[in-house]
């Protein structure tokens, strides 16, 4: 189940996604593996981009996202997030994160000095087309009554 948060400003609707529903927690080690090491999320791409904006993770417009640095430590499922792009709010966490053998990635942003265990909410995305160099997060979000793709494309760095 997902929150979608509707906000009205100079005609484009902005949407948040944030999803609380529970999840699997039987690991895919394999796709974590090949997960490990330091990303750059090269493209945001979702239909209606022009229209329509999307609040990542409930910390900024997607676009302040392309560009951000991510680093995932697969034997204890912590890592890093980081925005840096001009013109965007910077931003950097700590994130825990675990792929399922459904392909879900689940993630948790952890706020300054707060543990995983205490980080009730949390985001889960679809993995897909992961090779050794590049992965694809996939959000979906209802735009109108129809379900909407955003997808978050990451290059190894």
């Amino acid at each position: 189940m997902k929150k979608i948060i509707l906000l009205y400003a100079l005609s484009v609707l902005m949407f948040a996604c944030k999803s609380t529903s529970a999840t699997s927690t039987n690991i895919d080690s394999k796709a974590q593996i090949g997960m490990k090491g330091n990303w750059v999320i090269g493209s945001v791409s979702y239909p209606g981009s022009q229209y329509v904006k999307v609040n990542s993770f409930q910390i900024a417009d997607s676009e302040c996202f392309v560009g951000s640095t991510w680093k995932f430590v697969s034997n204890n499922n912590k890592g890093t997030m980081a925005l840096t792009k001009a013109g965007c709010t910077s931003f950097s966490s700590p994130i825990t994160w675990f792929v399922n053998k459904d392909k879900q990635f689940v993630l948790k942003v952890l706020n300054a000095g707060l543990k995983a265990k205490k980080v009730k909410e949390g985001y889960i995305l679809m993995l897909a087309n992961q090779t050794s160099t590049s992965f694809q997060l996939i959000d979906k979000i209802d735009v109108a009554g129809k379900m909407t793709d955003v997808v978050y494309q990451f290059q190894k760095n």
